[in-house]
């Protein structure tokens, strides 16, 4: 008797065991940002710009996330600028030397893409970060708040003025400046 109820206690341990880990696999993996990516979302009243980074095969850990968070960033500013350029050159010819029964066909075709962002975020914070173990994958999630992005450009905008005026106000000052650097170097 005492031998069944080992058996029982055995099997129903591992029944539990087997459950476990079934439960817990679908659970894991990665969050939902990770398959949703990047752009531009409007949850809870919450406007901003996400931008998922992702870098594979990178042995030191603080490259590897730094170069993810990078990446998340420029996934943001891809959504306001971008400039592709692309070409193509497609080359065929036939040949045939004397006899028309017998030519030599070649061919080449050759595709360029180059795709060029370049645009300054300010505010762009990295919110979450995940790593795939199975294949050592390191992702993080950046935000850029529509409000934040607002503020920001108010503050650009106010910049540019300010360095304008200073500009304006100094152009007579730098001119001097720079005709007495050049009189300097003549008199050597």
């Amino acid at each position: 008797m005492a031998t069944a109820q080992a058996c029982v206690k055995r099997v129903a341990g591992g029944g539990l065991a087997m459950a476990l880990l079934i439960g817990l696999a679908a659970c894991g993996g990665p969050p939902n940002w990770v398959q949703k990516g990047s752009g531009a979302f409007n949850e809870k009243d919450n406007k901003a710009f996400y931008g998922v980074g992702s870098v594979v095969g990178v042995r030191n850990e603080p490259l590897a996330w730094d170069t993810a968070e990078n990446r998340g960033r420029a996934e943001i500013a891809k959504t306001f600028e971008t400039y592709t350029g692309y070409l193509m050159r497609d080359y065929a010819a036939s040949t045939t030397a004397g006899d028309f029964t017998r030519n030599t066909e070649e061919q080449n075709v050759e595709r360029a893409i180059k795709t060029i962002t370049t645009v300054t975020l300010s505010g762009v914070r990295p919110i979450d970060r995940y790593k795939d173990e199975k294949t050592n994958t390191y992702y993080v999630l950046t935000k850029l708040n529509l409000e934040d992005m607002k503020n920001n450009l108010e503050q650009a905008k106010e910049l540019n003025k300010d360095v304008r005026d200073f500009v304006r106000k100094n152009a007579d000052k730098m001119f001097d400046r720079l005709e007495k650097e050049e009189d300097k170097r003549m008199n050597r």
